[in-house]
């Protein structure tokens, strides 16, 4: 195959590339934008030199354009950068998983995880002098550079520090097809319509990540989409909207706070232990830390508050889409979703929708990592109600009273209410994108 031409296998599996045969790949694209690939060609040294010009019977065509000719603009590329905008526990996963099955898109599962680490991992002295405002705008840089496929960007917050381009340490590199296929991974199945592998799959069939490759094929996608849970509110991305050098899309997936609650209650048992005992025996523990739920219902009230107020940074870049509309009727709203960001819904995303909302959906004891993607979605997304006591569920409906009121779910009043599912706590509402 051509993208072997020029590289050699590395240590742990990775492969080396020279500058031409990364150019070849790059020449072989399709949907490439004008920055990602003048970041691409600088760091190359000049790859649009010599035999390699690309002056060929395709220079004409906007794809080869990008490459070596200066006069290109992205307003030439239909190219879509999709960000889906989350809180912890929230179903985000799933949804993400929505997009990570069209082949035109490029999909990065958490990348703002390695930015946050890098924070919190610097010295004590260091954390002092860093306040949010500096967090989020090392959010942005990150985001700014993945969406132009500039993946060397991120060997600034990787630990340990990549070692010629290539890394072990990816974020949950296994979510992304992109990142386990040709020409990133030689080995690499992608099958259309195939679940997303566990944890294990990719680094054992892939080995390391070259990020080079990973750049490349960033850009031979027609699209990017980005899921992050760790920007708090919609209004932290604005300059992002307004930058010119993309077309962002703001997915701003919400669910019902109580629900989340009780997700992460299972899934961060130590961090939530306090929640689990008062959960257990109905009484609240002192020590019990409460803003990490109310943390969470002011800045979900807040972004939903500004989408909806439809600003004019928001207008045509912002979609509200609840967790348990997407679980009740996935496809429906699968299809809403790829409306808003302007792409057809391909079959393998249907397949996939079929294969991973069923009744007969494997359980996540069968998959090697927390965040399964298959599953029963309509029973996922009432099984909180009994999980939680209704001594807890009072509490977080009296903290998070507006946030439950302004996305439509409602409250319980006892607990024969709380564990009656065949009454739903969720209001029929639409949620227009903001035009």
């Amino acid at each position: 195959m051509y993208f072997r031409v020029g590289c050699r296998a590395r240590g742990g599996g990775g492969m080396e590339c020279s500058w031409k045969t990364v150019l070849l790949l790059v020449c072989a694209s399709l949907g490439v934008q004008y920055t990602a690939i003048r970041t691409l060609r600088d760091s190359l040294s000049g790859p649009c030199q010599g035999a390699y010009r690309c002056q060929t019977r395709h220079h004409r065509d906007s794809r080869w354009r990008a490459l070596c000719d200066d006069s290109w603009t992205p307003g030439d590329s239909p190219r879509k950068h999709i960000l889906l905008f989350a809180t912890t526990r929230s179903g985000s996963s799933f949804t993400g998983q929505l997009l990570n099955q069209h082949p035109g898109i490029f999909y990065v599962f958490e990348p703002l995880y390695h930015v946050q680490q890098a924070f919190t991992n610097s010295s004590s002295r260091l954390r002092r002098t860093l306040d949010r405002r500096a967090l989020l705008g090392a959010y942005r840089d990150l985001l700014l550079n993945l969406y132009t496929c500039d993946l060397h960007f991120m060997e600034n917050y990787i630990r340990p520090e990549p070692q010629d381009h290539v890394t072990n340490s990816f974020f949950r590199r296994s979510s992304s097809h992109a990142l386990c296929s040709p020409p990133v991974c030689l080995n690499g199945g992608g099958a259309a319509g195939s679940a997303t592998p566990d944890e294990t799959w990719c680094p054992k069939k892939c080995g390391a990540l070259n990020l080079t490759l990973a750049s490349v094929s960033c850009l031979s996608r027609e699209h990017v989409a980005i899921k992050t849970v760790r920007v708090p509110e919609v209004g932290d991305l604005r300059t992002l909207t307004e930058d010119p050098r993309l077309d962002l899309r703001i997915v701003h997936l919400v669910r019902d706070p109580r629900a989340v609650l009780a997700s992460r209650m299972m899934a961060f048992s130590d961090q939530f232990r306090a929640w689990k005992i008062w959960n257990a025996t109905g009484r609240q523990p002192r020590y019990v830390d409460l803003t990490q739920i109310t943390s969470t219902c002011k800045d979900m009230a807040a972004s939903a508050e500004t989408g909806l107020q439809r600003p004019a940074w928001l207008r045509g870049r912002y979609l509200l889409v609840r967790y348990e509309d997407l679980a009740f009727n996935p496809r429906d709203k699968a299809a809403e979703i790829y409306k808003f960001v302007g792409l057809e819904m391909e079959d393998r995303v249907r397949m996939w929708i079929a294969n991973n909302t069923k009744s007969n959906a494997p359980s996540p004891s069968e998959w090697n990592y927390r965040y399964s993607t298959a599953r029963d979605s309509r029973a996922t997304s009432e099984s909180w109600r009994l999980r939680l006591g209704f001594d807890i569920v009072r509490a977080v409906q009296n903290l998070c009273n507006d946030t439950l009121a302004l996305l439509g779910y409602k409250q319980v009043h006892s607990a024969a209410e709380l564990r009656n599912l065949s009454h739903s706590l969720v209001e029929r509402r639409t949620f227009k994108p903001t035009w």
